[in-house]
């Protein structure tokens, strides 16, 4: 089913970047999707990102509505014909919207699990953490607005990690049926980020050593956006024998 197009502003999206050995990461993809390299490094990572004024396109700002939504995800490459093509893998959704539950794979891409969020912002300081309902996610993150990269990041500079994410604008979510990946794509009116230094981050997904064995993963960085004008696009899904 094509997923109508939904409009709305990113209030603020935070992305938290993790570089993963590559024969870890393979090993949970799916086909057809493999890792997306840089520098010799797999990268997972959560996405979280508030939703404001989100509604169909053909409806005025007025009657959208506000959630904040988590994704946990990785850069992958796949084959289309003779090309390759690029994006991310959502592993998981979770929402703070009833809204986006039910309507999740329908109006808004994947299925999306119902989740407790809490907030806390003031100016560049930004603490998140969720609980899911069923309990299988949970996580925190609490970062500050940064200069700069963390000195350990595989990217040399803030310029070289945007344009890497920038490249996952295109997501596919695991849906009931393993053989069967619902795509979206996100356009951003314009695309703009902000370093964040990350003091602490936790997630259940990423912190499993029994998936992520002690050694194979590594914070990164983190990437910070505010106040951006976007659209959804429902991409044709990806279906694949298992």
């Amino acid at each position: 089913m094509r997923l109508p197009v939904v409009r709305g502003v990113i209030d603020r999206r935070i992305l938290v970047n993790y570089r993963v050995d590559p024969d870890v990461v393979a090993r949970t993809l799916p086909p057809p999707f493999r890792p997306k390299l840089h520098r010799g490094y797999g990268f997972v990572g959560i996405c979280l990102i508030r939703l404001r004024a989100a509604r169909p396109r053909f409806l005025p700002a007025w009657l959208g509505f506000t959630s904040e939504n988590a994704a946990h995800r990785t850069a992958v490459e796949w084959d289309e014909g003779d090309q390759v093509r690029e994006g991310v893998y959502v592993r998981r959704r979770d929402t703070s919207s009833w809204l986006n539950t039910l309507a999740g794979g329908r109006v808004f891409p994947g299925l999306q699990s119902h989740a407790q969020f809490t907030v806390r912002e003031s100016g560049g300081h930004f603490e998140v953490a969720l609980k899911s309902d069923d309990g299988v996610t949970s996580l925190a993150v609490i970062g500050d607005v940064a200069a700069d990269l963390p000195a350990g990041s595989m990217f040399g500079s803030l310029g070289e990690a945007s344009a890497f994410f920038r490249a996952g604008a295109i997501g596919y979510s695991a849906m009931p049926d393993p053989r069967r990946f619902q795509g979206m794509e996100l356009r951003c009116d314009r695309w703009a980020v902000e370093p964040l230094t990350v003091s602490e981050v936790r997630s259940s997904c990423f912190d499993d050593v029994a998936v992520f064995p002690a050694g194979s993963i590594t914070f990164d960085c983190a990437l910070l956006m505010r106040g951006i004008d976007h659209e959804w696009h429902g991409r044709a899904d990806i279906c694949c024998q298992a």
